[in-house]
Formats: structure tokens, C-alpha cells, sequence
């Protein structure tokens, strides 16, 4: 009888200490995703209000994205200068030194990381399983803004949308087919769960790739931010900032049809979010 008592009264305690253990592990910081395309002086101030380095601390840029980094670097930094963000510096990574202790010190220690456009895989073909990738990774874990545009954001994703296709390898900015393995996928940053990112969606048209990669990955959700448009993603929650749309793709089961290579599914839910507007990154409907 004392043994079922003492098991009673540990399980509050229990329950107690692992939700501290989840919370824990959740990351303290805040994403901030763009689409990419113009980036309104809003934005950006709404970028440096939600880092909070205006009452202390810094901002990086990572251009690595880009086949030009400093040129990169230089626009993105007038770009937050001109929003009255005095405190930001480039740290272009290369093969050669992505391991430097000091460069991942930075990152790490950042209130605010922007990652540039250009080439997603690019990127990732720089930072993976570098100490500059656990470093962006630890910035965001101790509450920094991770704030990416056009391939800084479909890295976000761990599954990365690449941009090219398998099956035709003349690019083009949208696919003309929904067919499975076609679509190029690469692993990405991962700082966003079971979400596939696709960005210049509504003005690149870009439904019939979004589709594909929901299909071919299920049990992920496809969120499309189209340009000048971004999503602040606060734990589970994200919010719509920006001057047009973010189309999110659900599928309502794993089950997925497949015909001669032609993809199908029963009741995809789709949801168009204007700015204002919020919704859970997290399951299905």
C-alpha cells in the first residue's frame, strides 16, 4: 500500500519534470523566413525589433548562398542600415575555414543571423556538418533570430527543395509535372520540423513543385512564401508578415497514390494566409 502511494505522489513530480525536460529543448529563438524579392522597410525593422539587438548585441550575414558573396553581403548590409542597424557584419564562410573557432564563436554569440539568396545548395555544400552549421544551430537554441531570404529560406527546411529536377535537367522555375522521383532534395538546416519551404511561390508559380515534395516526403507540410512576404516562426506559430500571401499545403494522410509515375492524394488541404494572419506549423488537420 506505502509502495502505491509513494507512486501516486511521484507522478505530478514526474509529469512535472518532463515537461521542463521538452521545454527545455525547445529552441528560445524565433525564425524569420522571406520569400524573398523586395524586402519592405517594415520587414526589416520588424526583423531587427523581433532579434532585440537594438538595446545590445550584434548581427551577422552569411552569404554563402551566393555566387558573389560580398557583393551579397554589402546590399544585405545597406539594407538593414538604411533600417537604422548599425551593429552587422559579414562572416563569409568557405571550405577552407567553415571549421574556425572564432567564426562559429560569432555566429554563436549573434542576436540576429541573416542568411543571404542565391543557392541554397551552395550553402549546405559549405556549412554541413561544420562548426559554423552548430553554431547557427546554437544561436538559435540560446534565442537568437534566424532570419534567412529566397535560399535562406528553403534551407530552413531539413528536407531542402534544391530547385532542380531529376527527370528534367534543364531548369525551370516551376515544374509542369507532378511525377514521382523528380524532384531534387537535399538536407538543410533543419531548424524547422516536418515543414518543406518553398519561396517566389505565388509569383514563380511554384504549386506543382510544393505538391511534388509533399507527396514524395508524407507526413511533411508545404508552406510557399511568395515574394516580399515572410513568416515569423515562434516555436509552433508562425505569423504572416509582408505585402502578399503564404499558401501551406496539408495533406490529411500518408496515404499517396502513385500510376505509371504520376502522383496522387485524397484531400490536400489548402490555406492562404494573408498578413496578420497566423497558423500552427505543426500536424496535419
Amino acid at each position: 500500500m506505502k509502495r502505491i502511494l509513494i507512486l501516486i505522489l511521484l507522478l505530478p513530480f514526474s509529469y512535472i519534470a518532463s515537461i521542463v525536460t521538452i521545454q527545455a529543448q525547445s529552441p528560445k529563438g524565433k525564425l524569420f523566413i522571406i520569400g524573398g524579392g523586395d524586402k519592405p522597410p517594415e520587414m526589416l525593422k520588424r526583423i531587427i525589433d523581433e532579434s532585440g539587438i537594438s538595446s545590445g548585441g550584434y548581427a551577422v550575414i552569411l552569404p554563402m548562398s551566393s555566387s558573389e558573396p560580398e557583393a551579397s553581403a554589402l546590399y544585405a548590409k545597406d539594407l538593414f542600415v538604411e533600417a537604422g542597424l548599425e551593429n552587422i557584419f559579414a562572416i563569409n564562410c568557405t571550405l577552407e575555414n567553415v571549421n574556425s573557432p572564432a567564426k562559429a564563436d560569432s555566429i554563436r554569440h549573434a542576436g540576429l543571423v541573416y542568411i543571404t539568396g542565391g543557392d541554397q545548395a551552395r550553402f549546405m555544400d559549405i556549412v554541413a556538418g561544420s562548426e559554423v552549421e552548430k553554431a547557427i544551430h546554437g544561436a538559435y537554441e540560446n534565442g537568437a533570430l534566424i532570419a534567412g531570404t529566397s535560399a535562406g529560406a528553403a534551407l530552413m527546411s531539413k528536407i531542402m527543395i534544391t530547385g532542380n529536377q531529376l527527370k528534367f535537367p534543364d531548369y525551370t522555375a516551376t515544374f509542369s509535372v507532378i511525377e514521382t522521383d523528380n524532384i531534387e532534395t537535399r538536407e538543410g538546416l533543419g531548424l524547422i520540423p516536418e515543414v518543406i519551404i518553398d519561396q517566389h511561390f505565388l509569383i514563380r508559380s511554384r504549386h506543382n513543385r510544393l505538391i511534388t515534395a509533399i507527396l514524395q516526403f508524407p507526413g511533411t507540410k508545404g508552406i510557399g512564401i511568395d515574394e516580399s512576404t515572410a513568416i515569423l516562426v515562434t516555436g509552433y506559430h508562425a505569423e504572416v508578415i509582408g505585402l502578399s500571401q503564404v499558401l501551406v499545403y496539408t495533406p490529411s494522410s500518408r496515404n499517396v497514390k502513385n500510376h505509371n509515375g504520376k502522383l496522387g492524394a485524397d484531400n490536400i488541404r489548402l490555406d492562404i494566409y494573408m498578413a496578420g494572419e497566423s497558423f500552427s506549423i505543426k500536424g496535419r488537420h
